[in-house]
């Protein structure tokens, strides 16, 4: 009988799929939720204007620059370029691996943004190589937004957490428009919990956020894997969206399955923006500088209220954030299939005194 109920216990912990894998690369990629609906068209996407000629190029031209450039490794490279099915219409979406797409924001010495700039305005650095082929640009104010929001909901942030929940809330309802964007809501301490899927309803995401009940410890990195992963990862689209996290938290970790930069890696294999608001306030705290990091790496910004007031603040210049970005793609040098991160730097040049804000750097896809 021992040996019976050992086997049986076997099973069943191996069953178990709801603890995060160690690592990403270990990670088995769930099935994809269903998509969305879709919002209404938004502005022209320069990229879906230049599919026809990315075809002809693939046809032409192999990926990589140093490959020998015989017809049967072209035939090769093009099938290997292409093809995402949209899962509802069966329409198909042309979109190609080799080129990556970044989204970046540029502000000046005050902190203001600067939204007149042009592509001759910057130089972009892939692993550590200058860019020659960057195949579009343009300023992106009101692209369909798919947002996680994800609220610490532990023990160290009870006696604050009916002020960023009112906060949250407010956010939600000023930056979620109707049949065009789309959030879910997600509150954790020790274990991660969906209280709102993806929706446009402010109404419905309001009742997810007030469901939450603060208590246990803090899983932050598990949340943050899991919303990139299962939310955010796999959802299809039928044109350009942009990805974000907004994060408010006090940034100690105590409980989580993975690292923080398995979170960060899964954030960035998603391309989500990770934006994060401390709870650390006054003075701040230790897990500040977590929050640094995870910002900085995905392109998103911390911000560190000095009081609980100031919580709201944060949220209103997330919105501004989100709406003042501009949007470029581009071939690498010297890019391969080989799943390896690469580095990313955009620089502005022609005018002094420019910040840009970007992730700093994608791994690149697998055969």
């Amino acid at each position: 009988m021992g040996l019976a109920a050992l086997f049986l216990a076997i099973i069943a912990y191996s069953q178990n799929t709801d603890e995060l894998p160690s690592a990403p690369s270990a990670a088995i990629q769930p099935k994809a939720h269903p998509k969305p609906a879709p919002p209404p068209v938004p502005a022209p996407d320069v990229e879906a204007e230049k599919s026809t000629s990315d075809k002809a190029d693939a046809k032409q031209e192999p990926s990589d620059p140093a490959a020998t450039g015989s017809q049967s490794r072209d035939s090769a490279q093009a099938k290997s370029d292409k093809r995402l099915t949209q899962e509802n219409s069966g329409e198909t979406i042309t979109r190609t691996v080799n080129e990556v797409n970044v989204v970046f924001t540029v502000t000046d010495k005050h902190n203001r943004y600067v939204k007149d700039l042009g592509k001759s305005d910057f130089k972009v650095i892939d692993d550590e190589r200058p860019v020659e082929d960057i195949r579009s640009f343009r300023l992106e104010k009101d692209l369909p937004l798919r947002v996680g929001l994800l609220i610490d909901a532990s023990n160290s942030i009870r006696d604050r957490f009916k002020f960023e929940q009112e906060s949250a809330i407010e956010f939600l309802n000023e930056t979620v428009r109707p049949r065009y964007d789309q959030a879910f809501v997600l509150g954790f301490d020790t274990v991660a919990e969906i209280t709102q899927d993806f929706t446009d309803s402010t109404e419905a995401l309001s009742r997810g956020v007030r469901a939450m009940r603060p208590g246990g410890g803090t899983a932050l990195f598990d949340a943050l894997y899991k919303a990139c992963r299962d939310k955010l990862l796999n959802s299809a689209e039928t044109g350009s969206v942009r990805r974000a996290v907004i994060l408010v938290t006090d940034g100690d970790d105590n409980a989580s399955h993975v690292t923080r930069e398995e979170a960060i890696e899964m954030a960035l294999r998603a391309n989500v923006i990770v934006y994060t608001i401390s709870t650390n306030f006054p003075g701040g705290g230790r897990g500040d500088k977590e929050l640094q990091r995870i910002a900085e790496a995905t392109g998103g910004r911390s911000f560190e209220p000095f009081q609980l007031t100031d919580v709201a603040n944060a949220f209103g210049q997330i919105q501004d954030d989100l709406r003042s970005q501009y949007a470029l793609s581009y071939r690498p040098p010297n890019f391969a299939h080989d799943g390896r991160y690469r580095t990313i730097e955009i620089l502005a040049q022609n005018r002094k005194g420019l910040r840009v804000r970007s992730r700093r750097g994608y791994y690149a896809p697998t055969e």
